[in-house]
């Protein structure tokens, strides 16, 4: 049976009014880079993890800082099963490029919001409110 809710750890990374996203293979929609934590795993190690894997970057973990939780509806999953989205800033040492899962990276802005999951949908809305995306 999957859970009413699922957890997330996400990755906000902006740069010139843009928000670093990714797509995964097979798929039209976008997400924010992160995943699900491991057993045993905190926040931060989980975003640690995730985002090596996802885009070949190594995050400095001193530097992570909560941006905050949203929850929405999950995407692709039956009514009532929601995602509940940690989201943390952090610095990183490399180039974010697509790997594993990953098909594609993304910068996107405001207008792009229809083509994100309805939790980062959210996302960019408190982003786009507070003036960070464009």
């Amino acid at each position: 049976m999957q859970p009413d809710v699922i957890d997330k750890i996400a990755w906000i990374h902006l740069a010139a009014g843009r928000i670093l996203s990714t797509r995964s293979h097979d798929k039209d929609t976008y997400y924010l880079p992160g995943g699900k934590r491991e057993p045993g795993e905190t926040d931060v190690q989980t975003l640690v993890r995730e985002i090596d894997e996802e885009l070949g970057v190594t995050l400095n973990a001193a530097t992570a800082r909560h941006f905050g939780t949203f929850e929405a509806q999950a995407h692709g999953h039956r009514a009532g099963v929601r995602v509940r989205m940690t989201c943390y800033t952090a610095d990183y040492a490399g180039t974010p490029a697509p790997s594993n899962e990953i098909a594609e990276v993304a910068w996107l802005s405001y207008s792009d919001r229809d083509r994100v999951a309805p939790v980062d949908q959210l996302i960019f809305d408190h982003l786009h409110h507070s003036a960070c995306l464009a």
